[in-house]
């Protein structure tokens, strides 16, 4: 197991210093975050990124994300030429040290929450969905920008997406999709790059748009597309336990018996019966996931890809990105490294 840790580059508050300190930390997960999609991404700039990294005394070697263009998700006739600075940017990461690329395949927005600083009895805040807050919205006509959406598009280019998502349907994103692997795993496979995709968070439709990562079916149906190591998951426990209808922990454990675990975000949720969530520190005993049962699957199964403390509260008077601060991921970062080592001796008894 390769501990990491996302990283946002010069705009992030952290620095690397100060990731270092983390006991059992390797790699930086981080980006070229000042490319748009559809972008070749400047050797200079991902050499740069590197260079910073390995001055900090860490490892540049897991890129999330590079983003999927949405003419490629809808299968627009610009697509091709798409693809091509896909496999391009895939080419150039590898060329610095880069083993595995966390991306998506969500349509219009990369993950969606209905608050960011929702306060908890102890005072951290944190993340949340609440479904009866998210019934009562409406893109399209409240002209309301929620967390995980590109704010750059203008009130009618998301129109247009919208109509493009509703003409294509799920049958149609997965045909995206089907055409996008065949195009660049085999670049992947070249490069010795693990291209891992991450599920949708959460793994439920919302305002009508398709999701076709989200439960143990979409996964295995994925996953036969390209059978090879080269096309694997990012497995989010937090977004996939977002829904009650996910086992975790056995889906860990099939998924990384197969190999086809490239990456792991880590973290717990709270779930409710409605389908709402909320997010919450680590720890088993602070949401409705196993943690301990999760990191047990992954040992037993000889897991040996990139682990990253995922989301956080915000605790101990610390500002800055939500659920990216210092202090929860570390703490996140702490526990997760003494449940590997107690699964690890459990194993070798």
């Amino acid at each position: 197991m390769k501990m990491s840790f996302r990283w946002y580059g010069d705009a992030d508050p952290i620095p690397l210093e100060y990731i270092r300190q983390i006991p059992g930390m390797r790699s930086i997960v981080a980006a070229v975050y000042d490319v748009k999609p559809g972008e070749v991404w400047p050797q200079e700039s991902i050499d740069a990124l590197k260079k910073k990294v390995e001055d900090a005394g860490l490892v540049f070697d897991v890129v999330e994300s590079i983003p999927v263009h949405e003419d490629i998700k809808l299968g627009r006739p610009t697509r091709d030429e798409y693809i091509e600075v896909y496999k391009e940017n895939i080419r150039r990461v590898a060329r610095a040290g880069v083993k595995c690329i966390c991306y998506n395949f969500m349509p219009v927005f990369d993950w969606t929450r209905t608050q960011l600083d929702k306060t908890a009895d102890d005072g951290s805040t944190s993340l949340v969905m609440y479904m009866d807050q998210l019934q009562s919205l409406d893109p399209l006509n409240d002209g309301l920008s929620l967390p995980g959406w590109d704010s750059s598009y203008q009130k009618a280019e998301l129109k247009r997406l919208f109509e493009g998502y509703a003409e294509i349907g799920t049958e149609g994103l997965w045909d995206s999709l089907t055409y996008f692997l065949k195009a660049i795993i085999p670049v992947a496979e070249q490069e010795d790059v693990r291209m891992a995709i991450h599920p949708d968070d959460p793994p439920m439709p919302i305002f009508g748009l398709p999701r076709i990562i989200s439960n143990a079916t979409d996964l295995d149906r994925f996953l036969a597309i390209v059978d090879s190591p080269a096309n694997s998951l990012t497995l989010c426990t937090g977004s996939l336990g977002s829904s009650l209808g996910n086992d975790v922990p056995t889906m860990v454990r099939k998924y990384s018996g197969m190999n086809r675990i490239g990456f792991m975000h880590m973290r717990n949720v709270k779930d409710y019966e409605d389908g709402s969530f909320e997010e919450v520190a680590h720890l088993s005993s602070a949401g409705s996931l196993d943690m301990y049962e999760i990191t047990k699957a992954l040992v037993e199964t000889g897991f040996d890809g990139y682990v990253r403390p995922d989301h956080g509260r915000m605790i101990w008077g610390e500002t800055g990105k939500p659920g990216y601060g210092l202090y929860d991921r570390a703490l996140g970062a702490a526990y997760l490294n003494g449940l590997f080592e107690a699964c690890e001796k459990e194993m070798k008894k």
